[in-house]
Formats: structure tokens, sequence, C-alpha cells
């Protein structure tokens, strides 16, 4: 009986680690996808070149910003506390 409840509990936390990783692997997808379509409007619609590199810049940092932060979100709910 004990063995049995060990073996259902591991079972428990390996499908726990298997959404982790797919829930991070699709923020990190997300997050890509978002910054290359923005990307690609600013490169059609904004014509200074100074205003163009500087959205670009904010464009990667917001998108990495963001992604490092819903990754955190769902290590902390994972894990707790």
């Amino acid at each position: 009986m004990i063995a049995l409840a060990s073996v259902s509990a591991h079972r428990v936390e390996v499908q726990a680690i298997k959404t982790l990783i797919v829930m991070v692997l699709l923020l990190i997808a997300v997050f890509y996808h978002w910054a290359l379509g923005v990307q690609v409007v600013i490169e059609d619609y904004l014509h200074a070149e100074w205003l163009k590199i500087s959205a670009l810049v904010l464009n990667q940092f917001v998108a990495i910003a963001l992604a490092i932060a819903g990754i955190y979100a769902v290590l902390r709910i994972a894990f707790g506390s």
C-alpha cells in the first residue's frame, strides 16, 4: 500500500514537472513571437532611423522582461512560497 502511494505521488510530481516545462517553453515562444511581430510593425511604420533603433531596443527589452516575469510567476506557483 505504501509503495503504491509513493509511485502515485511520484507520477504526480513527474507530470507537474512536464507541465512546468511546457508552460515555460510556451511563455518563451509567445514572447518571442510577440517581439517578432512588433519588430515588423516598427520596421514598416517608423521611418526616422533613431526612433526605429530606439523602438527596436525597447521592444527587445520589454519582451525579455515580460518573459522573465512570466517564467518567474510560473516557477513561483510550481514551487510555492
